[in-house]
């Protein structure tokens, strides 16, 4: 057991940003009220680059290794925009942002991009045609075009989180969609058609679902649904800094009316929808013990196997309170482990305003770490994983805590974006008060992506941004998921700002690493899609772990291929595949720089050379 209450938050205050060009005063006391009811960790001074701009807006170089380039437009994404109530954020259900998919839906082996949208007061009241999704399908080539009306997945409601699942085992990927409002499960009709079989399903639901996440729970071989829910609101009834509908503390940012909450607003409780293998599910969150009784604002979810112990746990981003952390015991239900785990609290014993979850083994050494983003005025938590799930956050010691101070985190990944064989750490960040930028507090609404390198050692590096690369563009970040984009072995990045066009960027790092990619089929006593399996890979002197994941980085669904960087090394190595159904399958791969298709119990069925097929 992990006892951080007794640490008080003034550790943070002794915080001091590092990066070059940067300086930070110490921070003040936690105030009530400071956060507009979301919890941080005090007041922090201002804090600049050498040019006097906020550091979440600068702080740019001119030289440096250029790890990604803005592709949107070359791309084809930029003719879409996402939309959410008004410029002006009066009221939190406008704040919050959308996720992003990514998934192959057509099964020709390139990932397509699916982007949620939000929507406006008058698209809900009929004023208006609402702000539709968009599913961009990969042209092979460089570019995508969006088919989301002839796909019939423009979702048409107050859109946020996304997760990819093949939920009735037929091999081809399906899209929950977690709305404001009734949610959509769109089927795979297998001809570039989806149909919304939520209804039928009973996973409707109908106030605020914020995220989502796929995952056999109970051993069956088919896919269960964890939803979480965020505000019971009330569109009759919003608070905010004007009206008195809410507690003043919780309206306010140092002092400035702010939209309001969460904290002092009633939270939505979660759901786990277990699959009947009849295309219907049942709700069975009371009985497996995760239907969150406290209700409260739960966003980002992820089924993983915490504890290596072959079934999934579950783990849940709580905004403004304490994380929960649910560990499968193995019978249809969970025991709530948040607390005895290290994973509810950060290192000061305080709850955080969690956004986004990344899992990784960063270590290499076979456990899942946890990467949570959360609110500027606080530093973002890095759990690692001790065994027997148990977690000790070591943000400091790794050697970021300080530089994300300024930034409101939501979209992150631990991705090993130059192959070298250890997962790096990105952020996508972007603030929720547009009022910040009338006022000399040194952040942003439109915050720029941060990027850290794996020193191999426990610690990260600070990867400058270079003037004009994709690490300097400047947005209000939410959503974002990682996956191989252009199947080339390069981890990519697709971002879903508030208000705004999407944001590719496109992973041109110079490395020359070698790498390979697994896409993954389960038997019949296992998911189709293999989510829930872990990958051990063996080569190049190391043993990496990558799991099989739906959900995860802000209300978002990454690419489930696993995928392993080999360095400079020319053997693929050995993957030892641990399968949901429990067998465990040692496969030679037989070259890098490959994709390799691998059936349960058949080894290697088939083989992409990147990016063409092979010969």
């Amino acid at each position: 057991m992990h006892v951080r209450g007794l640490i008080c938050s003034a550790l943070l205050i002794r915080l001091a940003v590092c990066a070059a060009g940067q300086t930070q005063e110490p921070a003040q006391p936690a105030q009530g009220g400071m956060g507009g009811g979301i919890a941080s960790a005090g007041v922090f001074a201002p804090v600049y680059d050498e040019h006097r701009r906020p550091i979440t807006a600068g702080g740019f170089v001119d030289k440096g290794p250029v790890v990604f380039e803005d592709a949107t437009k070359a791309a084809g994404l930029s003719g879409w925009r996402h939309e959410m109530g008004t410029p002006q954020k009066k009221y939190i259900l406008e704040t919050d942002g959308s996720g992003v998919g990514l998934i192959d839906y057509d099964n020709d082996g390139w990932l397509d991009i699916y982007l949620v949208n939000g929507s406006t007061y008058d698209a809900l009241s009929g004023k208006r045609t609402p702000p539709h999704a968009a599913l961009f399908h990969n042209n092979h080539d460089g570019t995508f075009t969006d088919v989301a009306k002839m796909a019939g997945v423009t979702n048409d409601r107050w859109g946020f989180g996304v997760a990819i699942g093949d939920f009735d085992n037929d091999g081809w990927p399906d899209i929950f969609v977690a709305n404001f409002g009734k949610n959509r499960l769109y089927h795979n009709n297998h001809d570039g058609t989806f149909t919304d079989v939520a209804e039928e399903a009973r996973v409707t639901l109908g106030n605020w679902s914020k995220g989502a996440t796929w995952g056999d729970y109970d051993g069956d071989g088919r896919l269960d649904l964890f939803v979480s829910g965020y505000l019971h609101y009330d569109l009759n009834n919003q608070p905010s800094a004007e009206d008195g509908a809410a507690s003043t503390a919780h309206c306010q940012m140092r002092g400035v009316p702010v939209m309001c909450g969460p904290r002092g607003l009633p939270g939505e409780p979660d759901h786990l929808f277990h699959n009947n293998g009849n295309g219907t599910f049942t709700d069975v969150s009371e009985h497996a013990g995760v239907s969150d009784s406290d209700r409260f604002y739960g966003f980002t979810a992820i089924f993983v196997d915490v504890n290596n112990d072959g079934k999934v746990d579950l783990l849940v981003a709580n905004d403004s309170e304490r994380n929960y952390l649910y560990i499968n015991k193995g019978d249809g239900t969970f025991d709530d482990q948040s607390y005895i785990s290290g994973f509810a609290f950060n290192y000061d014993g305080r709850e955080i305003a969690s956004m986004g979850l990344a899992v990784g083994d960063y270590l290499n050494n076979g456990r899942v770490d946890v990467l949570d983003t959360d609110f500027s005025d606080d530093y973002k938590a890095l759990y690692r994983n001790d065994g027997n799930a148990t977690f000790t956050d070591v943000s400091r010691e790794a050697g970021f805590a300080q530089i994300a101070v300024p930034f409101v985190g939501w979209g992150d990944g631990l991705i090993d974006y130059d192959n070298d064989g250890w997962l790096d750490m990105m952020m996508i960040n972007g603030h929720v008060y547009p009022q910040v930028d009338e006022h000399d507090w040194g952040t942003t609404y439109a915050e720029r992506p941060l990027l850290f390198h794996n020193n191999h050692h426990g610690k990260f590096e600070y990867v400058p941004p270079v003037k004009g690369s994709g690490l300097a563009i400047v947005v209000p970040g939410r959503g974002a998921a990682f996956g191989d984009l252009f199947n080339n072995g390069k981890i990519d990045v697709v971002i879903n700002p508030v208000d705004g066009p999407p944001v590719l960027l496109k992973n041109v790092n110079q490395d020359h690493h070698h790498w390979v990619e697994l896409k993954l089929a389960g038997g019949p006593k296992s998911p189709r899609d293999a989510i829930g399996t872990t990958v051990y890979l063996t080569a190049n002197g190391m043993r990496q772990r990558q799991d099989v994941m739906s959900g995860g980085s802000y209300i978002s669904s990454n690419d489930q291929r696993p995928h392993f960087g080999l360095g400079d090394a020319t053997d693929a190595g050995t993957a030892e595949i641990h399968w949901p159904s429990g067998h465990i399958e040692k496969v030679k791969l037989p070259a890098v720089d490959r994709i390799f298709t691998i059936t349960e119990g058949q080894g290697i069925t088939g083989v992409l050379c990147a990016p063409q097929p092979c010969s």
